[in-house]
């Protein structure tokens, strides 16, 4: 049974990730009926499956190694530099993403040539952060 708990700070946050994005996948699919593939390791969505991931390490080390710890004050930082990069940076080149694409389709506008359009669903909504965060806060004391 010790190897199994051994490696709990990988496989937990490893299956909370592949279930998020399992769901987001089927959740795309029943709502546009059309697989889209980028769904499967695209970033972006409800909910953020990176903030779930890092919520459930801090509280994974916090439950198991101590509240009052490096390691634990370490996770948290890092689960918010995370969680503020998602709502922030991310989410920001997202919506200028999603502009100039409106630029380049518009005709006359531009006269670029382009081979693809730019992601667009990069970051998160505060609330897609949240339920991710909170998710994977319950996913670390559960298991």
């Amino acid at each position: 049974m010790e190897g199994v708990t051994q490696y709990k700070y990988l496989y937990i946050p490893m299956l909370l990730w592949v279930g998020i994005q399992a769901f987001k996948v089927i959740y795309d699919l029943v709502k546009t009926k059309k697989f889209n593939f980028k769904r499967i390791l695209g970033a972006g969505g409800m909910p953020s499956s990176h903030s779930a991931i890092v919520s459930s390490v801090a509280t994974l080390i916090g439950k198991n190694e101590g509240l009052n710890t490096p390691l634990f004050a370490l996770s948290v930082i890092f689960a918010f530099i995370v969680m503020y990069d998602a709502t922030g940076v991310r989410r920001a080149a997202g919506k200028q993403a999603r502009l100039l694409n409106k630029i380049i389709e518009t005709p006359g506008l531009s006269t670029l040539q382009v081979q693809e359009k730019l992601v667009e669903v990069l970051g998160h909504t505060p609330i897609q952060v949240f339920v991710g965060a909170t998710i994977g806060i319950i996913a670390g004391l559960v298991f």
